[in-house]
């Protein structure tokens, strides 16, 4: 795992993929500080964060493109699967190496609120409880961008479904507004999303009875709730989107509350993802 490790990070710093990455991140937050807090001359910190997360929605699927779709493509993941270890130190040698390049911008944003207490009152604890809950969610979206890396040998694909995805999540608690909550309508969207699970299990197991006895399951489930206790369902797709969104969590940390329920999240959705990348390059050894 360490020599994957090192591999990963040497091979982030030879190229400008970890510059322009830092780049970026450095520029949201220092746009975000400018507007923020030396515009209003406010010492609230921790708001600069909510610029610094929308910019996620880019530099994560740029640095996280190329991480197994590359490998995939130049057919050098053969290599990794003759290695004397194992899938998951593999992918967890490789998640290990995204963190440290996010972590070295992040630990020189870390100096702004000790600049900011010299010209007004800074709540320490509260910046930087802010900064550890964007961190872990930085994690929690590098992770995710490490599995839509393993299911295409194509970068600028697992770029382009990267940020759909994070955007989407970014804007998931508006679009809930919009979306029907009557039981009709969360029957046709949980279809929609069985359809994609279908197509998601079948492109990574390529077991098409698993893919399709999925499916029907699912679906048979989805028909017996509609049928016999439709009320459940009345409501429920807004309520998920709501659940399920990363930066809606995050918000609450900004606000000033460190909510370990949305630590435990994210450390939730980083080890379901990087265990859905483990499987996916385990599959592809075995084909």
């Amino acid at each position: 795992m360490s020599a994957v490790f090192r591999h990963e990070l040497k091979l982030y710093f030879r190229s400008l993929t970890a510059y322009v990455f830092g780049a970026f991140l450095l520029v949201a937050v220092g746009i975000g500080s400018m507007l923020y807090n030396l515009s209003y001359a406010v010492s609230n910190f921790e708001y600069v964060f909510s610029y610094g997360s929308l910019a996620f929605v880019v530099i994560v699927p740029i640095l996280t493109m190329r991480v197994i779709a590359e490998e995939r493509k130049q057919k050098t993941d053969q290599l990794l699967y003759s290695l004397p270890i194992t899938t998951t130190e593999v992918v967890i040698g490789k998640f290990l190496a995204l963190l440290v390049v996010f972590a070295i911008p992040l630990c020189i944003v870390g100096i702004y609120p000790l600049i900011f207490m010299q010209y007004g009152d800074v709540y320490i604890p509260t910046s930087y409880g802010t900064m550890i809950a964007f961190f872990v969610m930085g994690a929690a979206l590098l992770a995710l961008g490490i599995f839509i890396s393993s299911l295409t040998d194509n970068q600028g694909f697992a770029a382009g479904i990267g940020i759909a995805v994070i955007l989407f999540n970014y804007f998931s608690v508006s679009l809930s507004e919009y979306v029907s909550s009557t039981a009709f309508g969360s029957v046709v969207a949980f279809l929609v999303i069985i359809i994609l699970i279908w197509a998601l299990i079948r492109h990574i197991t390529k077991n098409e009875t698993l893919a399709y006895g999925t499916a029907f399951a699912l679906i048979a489930l989805l028909v017996i709730v509609y049928w016999f206790k439709a009320d459940l369902l009345e409501g429920l797709l807004p309520q998920i989107m709501t659940t399920l969104s990363l930066f809606d969590r995050f918000s609450v940390f900004i606000n000033g509350v460190f909510d370990w329920t949305g630590i435990v999240y994210y450390l939730s959705f980083i080890v379901f993802f990087l265990f859905l990348s483990v499987q996916s390059l385990e599959k592809r050894r075995y084909n």
